[in-house]
């Protein structure tokens, strides 16, 4: 199966990308429960609804169409034998999916090789429009530092959670309204000042 409506039409030819919008949770809650009870029709569905989503995730990630498929082609596998375990009360459909591309694409990333990303495979990244709000990876290294770490313990706990959300887990600010159950405004708000707060403290620290 092709990624959604997401479409790559050669080196030198024009990329089109067309993400379909993603329904709304409950939906695609009641068809990850359906999915627990091996319906795979509700399975097909839930992939025509996000795959084009969570494909555009795993490109951002390994910055190559041909790892990325294959990063998602394992991720479903996992959703659907992971589905019962899902738990709507915890987190919304779409960031417990999510979580599990980013994941499968880490561990892509991890497994020895030496490939150069070519031209293809640039032109397919920079088609994908980036709906995170900053340097994710770069945020994940420097959380393995001892003084970010310290540092986020001064964050409200509103401000650690929509941080993390962002740059873990690469919501945008609407899917983060969403999952937060608050106003955009204030998501950004949390985000903006999280973000300020944190640098001053790690510029105290020296980093």
């Amino acid at each position: 199966m092709q990624p959604g409506c997401l479409t790559f039409t050669g080196k030198k030819a024009k990329i089109a990308v067309n993400l379909p919008e993603t329904p709304a949770s409950e939906q695609l809650s009641d068809l990850l429960a359906r999915c627990a009870l091996r319906d795979q029709r509700a399975f097909a569905t839930l992939y025509q609804f996000s795959s084009a989503k969570l494909f555009a995730v795993a490109v951002r990630i390994t910055r190559r169409r041909d790892w990325a498929e294959e990063v998602l082609q394992e991720a479903f596998v996992n959703i659907w034998n992971h589905a019962a375990g899902y738990n709507s009360a915890k987190s919304a459909p779409m960031t417990w999916m999510t979580a599990i591309v980013r994941n499968r694409a880490l561990d892509w990333l991890r497994k020895p090789r030496e490939v150069e990303i070519d031209e293809e495979h640039e032109e397919l990244m920079a088609s994908i429009p980036d709906e995170s709000p900053g340097p994710e990876e770069l945020l994940r290294r420097s959380l393995e530092a001892g003084e970010l770490a310290e540092c986020m313990k001064t964050l409200t706990e509103d401000q650690q959670r929509s941080i993390t959300l962002a740059f873990f887990y690469g919501l945008s600010h609407g899917e983060l309204a969403e999952q937060m159950r608050k106003p955009l405004g204030t998501v950004k708000t949390w985000i903006r000042r999280g973000l300020d707060r944190l640098k001053g403290c790690l510029d105290e620290l020296g980093r």
